[in-house]
């Protein structure tokens, strides 16, 4: 289990992050933060505008640096083992196997933005929507002869 990663905040457009690199420009915060934590709204966008000055080069917004949380993660991982004993004098088994990942089949949003998990940028169409999740549940089967 983990919580959520920190997601900082962009404008879209030209503005000072295209003008400078890497200087991270950030919209105002307008009202209060809320998270109705849903696939098209993981953040209330209504909270947030485009500074003032959005096509200035020397124009920031007044949110801070990581200001929000992103979707934590509730992962199950199990596995389970069976050995079977083939001749006990010459130590010969057979192993099996099953595993499985996500286990309880929880949607798992991505949370990390840098890497497309969240719609980030204050003037997109889509912005405060989750973007991806992580797999759904999988399993795994295996088997092993030792002799």
């Amino acid at each position: 289990m983990e919580s959520g990663a920190p997601i900082n905040l962009g404008v879209s457009g030209q503005n000072a992050s295209s003008v400078i690199p890497f200087s991270g420009n950030r919209p105002d915060l307008t009202g209060s933060v809320s998270y109705p934590k849903s696939v098209n709204q993981w953040f209330n966008p209504a909270a947030f505008s485009a500074p003032a000055c959005a096509t200035g080069p020397d124009c920031y917004g007044n949110l801070g640096f990581d200001a929000l949380r992103g979707p934590g993660r509730d992962n199950w991982n199990l596995s389970l083992f069976k050995n079977f004993i083939i001749s006990e004098a010459r130590g010969s088994r057979f192993e099996l196997r099953v595993e499985t990942f996500n286990t309880w089949n929880h949607t798992q949003f991505q949370g990390d933005a840098n890497n497309g998990g969240i719609s980030v940028n204050q003037g997109a169409g889509n912005f405060g929507a989750v973007t991806s999740a992580f797999d759904p549940r999988q399993f795994q089967l295996g088997a092993k002869l030792f002799f």
